[in-house]
């Protein structure tokens, strides 16, 4: 299904390998990731082994993708489950305000329209969850009147909104 590495827009989007265990842990070992992700924290170098594993498991019907800028070191994950056409993203804290996941974003967006065949992308974003939604924004995705879902993530409750893109004309 993948047509990897995804490259535009100053970003190579390209599968996690073994050689990241290291990196992934620094991204997504953060208080930030560990309160609007389901990924496991602390996050640690079993976590990522595991997680990288289950991303090449998953690999023919999921997306999940290292968010670089040649190839090499990663910023973050995108991510697109294609079954039900939802994408998501996290970027590293260090790397954060450079407009690499809307970029992402966009690049995963247009795979999901082009690649994929799929009319309709959604993200659910947390309702107090402001940067994912100023990242959902700028890369295209816009507010539905769905109704909201809650969800309980590592003891709390979070209400998650609905955005889509829709493929263009």
């Amino acid at each position: 299904m993948t047509r990897t590495p995804i490259v535009g827009d100053g970003l190579v989007l390209r599968p996690w390998t073994p050689a990241d265990v290291e990196p992934m842990v620094a991204l997504f070992d953060d208080p930030d990731v560990a309160r609007w992700t389901p990924l496991a924290s602390p996050f640690d170098a079993a976590a990522a082994q595991a997680y990288i594993e289950r991303a090449q498991t998953l690999a023919s019907t999921r997306l999940q993708l290292a968010i670089t800028n040649d190839g090499g070191e990663p910023f973050g994950e995108v991510m697109l489950d294609v079954p039900s056409a939802v994408a998501g993203y996290m970027v590293g804290h260090n790397f954060r305000r450079r407009g690499m996941a809307s970029r992402a974003l966009r690049l995963i967006t247009a795979y999901a329209h082009e690649v994929a065949s799929l009319p309709e992308v959604s993200l659910q974003v947390a309702t107090d969850n402001i940067a994912s939604i100023g990242v959902a924004q700028h890369a295209g995705y816009v507010l539905t009147d769905r109704r909201l879902l809650q969800v309980r993530n590592k003891g709390r409750w979070c209400d998650l909104e609905t955005w889509v893109h829709r493929a263009g004309p």
